[in-house]
């Protein structure tokens, strides 16, 4: 209300009239607050909109004070992606029952560990009628063959260890062994550290690496092969999970049995083309007598129009060169220019407006059927929203990324994937929107002897939208490259 100054539990009118209303005031009048809320405020419309500096006393002063106040706090009430960021916790609080959490290199990190015998006890003690469960064991029973070695499962970006809750439990059956699924740093309920302080606690000498780095999640994934005590496994990521488990390839061979990529975020170079030997030979044994009179007074124009071709060609590879050239220099300036933004302020302030606005969507994008993306999937993906520090740390992994990316320009990954020589297989989706499907077909192409596997009406989650064909994929590849070279039999088994 223009025009009223408050003064502890007293109000001096300066004005014949309040501005907002036709109510006469007695210039210089002082009215306590309560004959001003029961008396001259009545006829006001506008009280209600009284100032927040105002300072009144008395009690009902006091309640007015104390609604005021919750009604602001209500309004301040903020929300990212619908989960409530006034009271964020500690990651630790925010656990399962069955979550687990072990300390590498000042890193809690979070994950569940399933072990087929305790699995299989539990099925005999809880009867399961679902359809499904029951033809995912018919998968893994069809055979007495069990692989006998565990499981590694790599997560993609913004996922958990939740994406793998529908396939934990089956794949523990098709192994014979533990599965284990562990929240990168960044990601689910592992610990959310100060990159910057974090670094800072090394010497020159021993630098410690940048949890939010791909080289940490690899290291992590070597610390979970020992965790396990086992020579060798399996490793599987999805998406830029599949990344971490060839660099774990690729640092540590000797331990990793078979991988595994689900919709693989890894850029497969194009196939090179072979040219047509036969069409150059037929050229090159061309005979003098076959070409007819005209072609003989065409061909003056013809070798001055080739002189020319060559030399457009030419003018155009060097601009195409150049052009490329200068990309390449904008792109890494972009991104050393990103990476230094990302972890500031505005950075995570960025990170929070981009997770608000699109981050629901993302997931339902990345299923084939988006009204398979229930609200229980949603609150699974967008659980790690209620722990502290989570968009400090994501803006943190996604500099390091970006750093990652200009080390890998000088020699990039796509150029060592000949060099797999595990047995591989790639599960993708013919209806992935986020890595497309013919890029999975790329990358089978670039690894030798790796096997491809489409889903058909599946998008970028295969392992949680077709969980049965899933496992049965999975087996059938195991059972194919360790076990009597038999394809088994699974008919029936896929639904």
């Amino acid at each position: 209300m223009s025009g009223i100054v408050f003064h502890q539990q007293q109000v001096v009118f300066p004005s014949h009239h309040c501005k907002c209303c036709s109510v006469p005031r007695i210039k210089g009048e002082r009215v306590g607050f309560p004959y001003l809320q029961h008396g001259y405020a009545a006829s006001c419309p506008k009280f209600v909109k009284l100032s927040p500096h105002a300072v009144v006393g008395g009690s009902g002063g006091a309640q007015y004070s104390e609604q005021w106040l919750d009604a602001r706090k209500k309004q301040k009430r903020e929300k990212i992606a619908g989960v409530d960021q006034d009271e964020l916790l500690d990651p630790l609080l925010l656990a399962d029952a069955d979550s687990c959490f072990c300390e590498f290199r000042g890193v809690q990190i979070h994950h569940k560990v399933y072990d087929a015998e305790s699995q299989s006890n539990n099925a005999e003690s809880q009867s399961n009628n679902s359809s499904q469960s029951h033809t995912i064991s018919q998968v893994a029973h069809n055979s007495s063959w069990k692989l006998g070695l565990p499981m590694i499962l790599l997560h993609g970006f913004g996922a958990s260890v939740y994406s793998w809750s529908r396939v934990m439990k089956p794949l523990t059956e098709v192994t014979g062994s533990k599965v284990l699924a562990f929240d990168r740093p960044a990601f689910g309920l592992t610990s959310r550290v100060d990159a910057s302080t974090y670094l800072s606690t090394g010497t020159n000498d021993a630098k410690p690496l940048n949890p939010y780095s791909l080289a940490f999640s690899v290291l992590a994934t070597l610390h979970f092969i020992d965790f396990l005590a086992s020579e060798k496994i399996v490793l599987v990521g999805h998406s830029a999970g599949s990344l971490v488990a060839v660099d774990s390839y690729f640092e540590a061979p000797e331990c990793i049995e078979a991988l595994i990529l689900i919709a693989p975020a890894i850029f497969a170079p194009n196939a090179t083309q072979k040219p047509a030997e036969q069409d150059k030979a037929g050229r090159e044994n061309q005979t003098e007598g076959e070409i007819s009179n005209s072609n003989m007074l065409a061909k003056p124009f013809i070798k001055i129009f080739e002189i020319l071709l060559k030399f457009i060609t030419y003018i155009t590879q060097a601009i195409v060169q150049m052009t490329k050239g200068m990309t390449d220099m904008l792109n890494l300036m972009y991104k050393k220019t990103l990476s230094a933004i990302l972890p500031s302020a505005f950075g995570v302030m960025l990170i929070r407006v981009i997770i608000d606005k699109f981050g629901r969507a993302a997931v339902r994008s990345a299923w084939h059927d988006p009204n398979q993306a229930t609200e229980h999937v949603l609150n699974g993906y967008t659980k790690p929203l209620r722990a502290k520090g989570w968009d400090k740390a994501l803006a943190e992994f996604t500099a390091a990324t970006l750093a990652n990316a200009q080390s890998e320009s000088t020699s990039p990954l796509s150029k060592r994937l000949s060099e797999i020589s595990c047995p591989v297989l790639i599960i993708t989706g013919d209806n992935d929107r986020i890595v497309p499907s013919w890029n999975a077909k790329r990358l089978s192409q670039a690894i030798p002897g790796s096997c491809l596997e489409v889903i058909k009406n599946c998008g970028h989650l295969p392992h949680e939208e077709k969980v049965v064909e899933f496992v049965s994929i999975v087996y059938k590849f195991l059972h194919g490259a360790f076990g009597d070279q038999k394809e088994p039999s699974l008919q029936g088994a896929v639904v």
